[in-house]
């Protein structure tokens, strides 16, 4: 089928199993694990206004060497900095790795994919979903039909259900550095550097990611409750930069990269109707106390490929126990409310917890056991304030809703 933006449909809605709504990391992922799954005979459609392609975004993650993503990598890292005005930890990650991903080549995997899939693709945007629970109409600009399928996963970003008791974002710039000479460390990266100055209300980090010792990505990072002005980012980063020896004149910025993720406690809808299926951040992969998300978009294009080979439903399992999301949640109204400092929390979290327990609890991959290890290493005072404040407004919210 083609279609043109502002143009009419050359044919009828095209009849598929599946749908993929929005084309950028979580469809892209989707649809490499389709195709490393052998999944064939079953008929995709990918709908998106927008091609992507090229270096818009890099995400970073841990885990295990090898697998999938192995020969897209541009870097990875066995050890790690975290740094706190009190002090500054160097931390062996082994068996686990922190590794970097840029957008390029996952979006030239999704397009191979794509091809070796037989996929259809419609250069639309969907303004509108129809789901009789049988069939899921999809219409693009104007109401007209575009497609038909069993099944749609949706990666738009959406508003949650309802509005959080703690509602703050991550938000972000960062700058590929270039520099003339060795300036960087390629077998260490900055995981947070707590020695920027901190927001009135909220959380400031650095972190460096060298892909060598002259190419660097420097971000500037803050958890708080509204982004900063462009003059208020790059103010932050020069000062980052400044902070780490390096020399301005000496450096060329390559790119730039920005970026705003929500941090709330507010829950989204994972299946908004019966067929219809919500991946990325609005179907619950941002773990909301960090902001990461791309481990969780793994995970959900594992499980996805996994049942759509097995002629199962796809529908991926929740992103993270619901015991971490209560966590997540006290930590957001602890740091809301100005109880916890947030290089204090890091500080005592790295101090009493193996790295490795600490970067599988904020990618929501530990036991109950090690949860309450990691409850333990936090302030007493604050984090039991924050519980009973958190109690308070669940209950205070559950007699506020319609009966």
């Amino acid at each position: 089928m083609v279609w043109q933006r502002g143009g009419v449909a050359a044919s009828p809605p095209v009849d598929v199993d599946l749908a993929l709504v929005g084309g950028g990391g979580a469809a892209s992922l989707v649809l490499a694990a389709l195709d490393r799954h052998g999944v064939r005979g079953v008929r995709v459609a990918v709908l998106d206004p927008v091609r992507k392609h090229g270096q818009d975004r890099t995400w970073a993650f841990w885990g295990r060497p090898g697998g999938e993503l192995e020969p897209l990598l541009s870097a990875s890292w066995r050890r790690v900095e975290v740094t706190t005005p009190a002090r500054r930890r160097v931390l062996d990650l082994a068996p686990l790795r922190y590794a970097m991903l840029r957008s390029a080549p996952v979006y030239a995997r999704a397009a191979e994919a794509e091809r070796r899939l037989g996929a259809t693709r419609i250069d639309a945007a969907v303004t509108a979903l129809a789901d009789d629970g049988t069939r899921v109409l999809l219409r693009g600009p104007d109401g007209v039909p575009l497609a038909r399928a069993s099944w749609v996963l949706d990666s738009r970003p959406r508003p949650p259900r309802r509005p959080g008791r703690t509602s703050w974002l991550q938000h972000f710039r960062g700058w590929w550095l270039e520099a003339g000479a060795a300036a960087f460390d390629p077998d260490r990266a900055v995981l947070m550097d707590f020695r920027t100055p901190q927001p009135r209300r909220g959380v400031s980090f650095g972190y460096v990611l060298p892909v060598s010792d002259r190419y660097a990505l420097v971000e500037y990072t803050e958890f708080s409750p509204a982004p900063l002005t462009d003059h208020g980012y790059d103010r932050a980063l020069r000062g980052y930069v400044a902070r780490l020896g390096l020399h301005p004149e000496a450096l060329r910025v390559r790119e730039v990269e920005n970026g705003v993720i929500p941090m709330t406690d507010a829950p989204f809808a994972r299946r908004p109707s019966p067929r219809v299926v919500c991946l990325g951040t609005a179907g619950g992969a941002t773990r909301p106390s960090t902001g990461y998300t791309f481990a969780a978009m793994l995970r959900q294009a594992e499980q996805v490929a996994r049942a759509v080979a097995a002629g199962r439903p796809p529908v991926p399992a929740p992103a993270y126990p619901r015991r971490h999301l209560w966590l997540d949640a006290v930590a957001l109204r602890a740091l809301d409310t100005g109880r916890l400092a947030g290089p204090d929390f890091f500080d005592r979290l790295f101090d009493r917890n193996p790295p490795q327990r600490v970067l599988r609890f904020l990618d929501g991959g530990t036991s109950p056991g090690e949860d309450l290890a990691v409850m333990r290493s936090s302030p007493l005072l604050p984090m039991t304030s924050a519980v009973l404040g958190d109690a308070v407004g669940r209950l205070r919210g559950r007699l506020r809703r319609p009966r």
